[in-house]
């Protein structure tokens, strides 16, 4: 996977969040792939538990940029910001991705670190 293979996974994992596509799961991600949602989350695991938690109708706007790309793996620094009403949930979030590839191009291991305004470093909530 060079840098353009990395991008192209992204639009692609974009496309698919913004249409609700979680069929797009299996052509995403490996049948065993291991997807964290945050540096401590257990993971989720499979296509059935990754397309369990992949729709979200919210509107978002998403751009990606590569930091590294040493295959197998790719670091990517990811901003979304959320367009619709959340409550008290942050509507920005700036995230590294940490996606390890299989030969196939589909991510076997997928691990988001999410920041977001008022987040102080240890993790919790300044307001």
């Amino acid at each position: 996977m060079d840098t353009d293979d990395v991008m192209a996974w992204a639009a692609r994992y974009e496309q698919a969040w913004r249409a609700q596509d979680t069929a797009a799961v299996e052509d995403l991600f490996t049948e065993q792939a291991v997807y964290r949602r945050g540096a401590y989350d257990d993971g989720l695991r499979g296509h059935a538990a990754i397309a369990e938690f992949w729709p979200d109708p919210t509107p978002f706007t998403m751009r990606a940029e590569p930091v590294a790309v040493a295959p197998p793996t790719a670091v990517l620094r990811v901003e979304v910001q959320y367009l619709g009403d959340l409550g008290d949930q942050p509507r920005e979030f700036r995230d590294l991705w940490i996606v390890r590839f299989a030969p196939d191009g589909r991510a076997e291991h997928f691990e988001e670190w999410a920041h977001w305004p008022g987040l102080d470093y240890g993790g919790s909530t300044t307001d």
